[in-house]
């Protein structure tokens, strides 16, 4: 437990920095590898069994090399492999750059520049943002943050705690194939279907987890701890994702605010399920009360992992 506690915190105060030799970066550079090897426009079926082994390769390969990394430097010294463990726990958290990056829309939103923050947008969602207004930016970035306080915090932080850094650094290999394969087009329909339904699996109980959190977080914080729960079990389902409207309606609610409706992609417009209810319109401050909720769903984790993992070693 030491080990994420560390890890945990040094993520606090590291967040992603540029230039930083991020696992995740060489995870995305073999699946760019192995997909050039595997990849045919063939039959579906035979699209099908190459995205399987694509699947197999990089999370059999990614935990391996971390399990190896860390066996070696707890050969070379106790301390080491410590080292080794912690930093490695680190780089599968995304709390501080989370914050970052959507503190990075607030400011331009605060400086009044809407192109800067379309800009800013631009990079951690997939959806077109030349053309968002304020409101439409503050719910990109609220939406992208409340997702991810499941797929970048809870998710690694479970994953840690029941088989510590390997396991969590194959979730992270599994979530990189997810959101470089798992597409639902005409190059990836049937070569990404494996990683997007792995993806969806190892994220149900996260997902969930995150909803308890994210509810408590909310009454630590005097907001609507009970309607977040309500309204994540009534509108986690509005979403095309399994897993990520649950974490989004607990924000929503907690905030009582209706995220969801029509995005554009690649100039196409699609329309999802609103999740949430229409209290009050979006403003940039809600970007800023879903980072507080983010921090304290993280600790609140936290402390939930270490009160079991006392408990479990008490019985």
């Amino acid at each position: 437990m030491e080990i994420i506690i560390t890890g945990f915190i040094l993520d606090l105060i590291l967040g992603d920095p540029q230039g930083y030799p991020h696992p995740v970066r060489y995870i995305g550079s073999l699946i760019s590898l192995v997909e050039k090897k595997l990849y045919r426009e063939n039959k579906k079926i035979h699209q099908l069994i190459a995205g399987v082994f694509l699947v197999l390769l990089v999370v059999g390969i990614t935990y391996l090399l971390t399990y190896c990394i860390i066996r070696l430097a707890y050969y070379i010294h106790p301390a080491a492999g410590f080292v080794a463990s912690v930093i490695l726990a680190y780089t599968v958290l995304a709390t501080k750059c989370l914050d970052a990056e959507a503190r990075k829309v607030y400011d331009k939103l605060v400086a009044k520049d809407l192109e800067g923050g379309r800009r800013a947008l631009s990079f951690i969602v997939s959806r077109d943002t030349a053309d968002l207004s304020e409101a439409e930016l503050v719910r990109g970035t609220v939406e992208t943050v409340a997702e991810n306080i499941s797929d970048g915090i809870i998710a690694p932080l479970f994953y840690l705690f029941v088989g510590g850094v390997p396991i969590a650094m194959a979730y992270k290999a599994i979530n990189t194939l997810d959101s470089m394969v798992g597409y639902r087009n005409d190059r990836y329909e049937y070569f990404g279907k494996t990683a997007a339904y792995l993806d969806d699996l190892v994220n149900y109980i996260p997902a969930r987890l995150s909803v308890l959190l994210i509810s408590i977080a909310a009454i630590i914080k005097g907001k609507g701890g009970i309607k977040a729960f309500k309204i994540a079990v009534r509108d986690g389902k509005n979403h095309k994702s399994p897993n990520s409207g649950y974490p989004e309606a607990a924000v929503a609610g907690a905030l009582g605010i209706q995220l969801g409706g029509t995005n554009k992609y690649f100039g196409k417009e699609i329309y999802k399920p609103t999740i949430g209810n229409l209290k009050e319109p979006l403003v940039k401050e809600h970007i800023t009360a879903t980072i507080k909720l983010m921090y304290l769903a993280s600790i609140t984790g936290i402390i939930l992992f270490s009160v079991i993992n006392f408990l479990l070693g008490v019985l």
